[in-house]
């Protein structure tokens, strides 16, 4: 696959925050994205799109560059248009295994991305953060709303998580869960 740089351990824990070594102990945690964490949250992002454009036909080498350069593009328009969102690395086992970015609005939750390695998919922890974030947007009386591909399999969590598809955008849809009581919500994720 393209990019294939690691993040080492001092990347993963900054030694000058020990509130993240704090939360060591936790299985799963979230913890703020810092600038070190730049070339990480860039291989998040090239795992969730780099077999779509091998079918392409592309080359490796063009892949990488169009990746990186629709990573900046996706990185600043995310930062621009959601002022005071949270971006955040998500840390399993002690370890980055993901991103997750989201905005807590007056009126709403918004979910703007969350991903994960590919070797951490479908081991339940994107259940485990949504179920934390619906818990604490239905304690705090707010509807979610989230954008996810028309062709993501993902949907049927969203579902069953009180999801609903509200419009299209192009290749995405819209999906929104009303402010209502939530199931799971005893759901607790460190850094939240």
């Amino acid at each position: 696959m393209g990019i294939t740089s690691t993040v080492s351990r001092e990347a993963a824990f900054p030694a000058d925050d020990p509130s993240v070594l704090d939360d060591m102990h936790e299985a799963l945690f979230l913890r703020a994205a810092t600038p070190a964490d730049r070339t990480f949250l860039r291989k998040v992002f090239v795992s969730t799109r780099f077999d779509e454009f091998v079918s392409s036909g592309m080359g490796v080498a063009q892949i990488d560059t169009l990746l990186a350069e629709q990573f900046e593009l996706q990185d600043t328009y995310y930062r621009r248009h959601y002022p005071g969102a949270r971006f955040d690395v998500v840390i399993n086992g002690g370890e980055p295994v993901g991103r997750l970015y989201h905005h807590w609005g007056e009126v709403e939750l918004r979910i703007i991305d969350i991903a994960l390695m590919p070797a951490q998919r479908g081991a339940k922890i994107g259940t485990r953060i949504m179920n934390a974030l619906i818990a604490r947007a239905a304690s705090r009386g707010l509807p979610a709303t989230l954008y996810v591909e028309a062709v993501n399999p993902v949907k049927s969590l969203y579902k069953r998580l009180g999801f609903r598809k509200m419009g299209e955008n192009g290749i995405y849809e819209q999906w929104h869960r009303e402010a209502a009581p939530f199931d799971g919500a005893s759901a607790r994720l460190t850094g939240l």
